[in-house]
């Protein structure tokens, strides 16, 4: 195998690993819409009406919020490693990712504060306000 070969090969399993991230991402959020809706179901029964349940709601927002954020980082990552192979004329097949956390847009912070992920758990979380204050 050439070294063109292996970059190919190594642009491929890079791309397999950033498809699987977003899927993760895709998933935690359908997950997270998921409880939510069943949440609320059991929210609108009048025997388990609390005050405190629509903060208990808040609790799974956050831990998606954060989980989401942390794939959306590493896809960030993965990005930038990928950028890097395409440069490549041969390729040893490593996937250093700790040479890129000091970039831009490569904290973890960085990605749960992302514009597309505050839309979608501000969202929630509004959903989650507005029912707990007609319930």
């Amino acid at each position: 195998m050439n070294g063109t070969e292996k970059v190919v090969k190594h642009l491929e399993m890079t791309q397999a690993v950033i498809n699987r991230l977003g899927r993760n991402n895709f998933l935690l959020k359908s997950w997270s819409m998921t409880i939510l809706v069943a949440a609320m179901v059991l929210i609108a029964r009048e025997d388990l009406q609390n005050s405190y349940m629509v903060l208990i709601l808040f609790l799974p927002i956050v831990g998606f919020w954060i989980l989401d954020g942390y794939f959306l980082w590493q896809e960030r990552l993965f990005r930038k490693v990928y950028d890097d192979i395409r440069e490549q004329t041969d390729t040893d097949f490593k996937m250093d990712l700790g040479k890129h956390k000091s970039k831009p847009k490569c904290s973890w912070i960085s990605a749960i504060f992302s514009i597309t992920l505050i839309i979608f758990y501000l969202i929630e979380a509004l959903f989650v306000l507005a029912i707990g204050y007609f319930f």
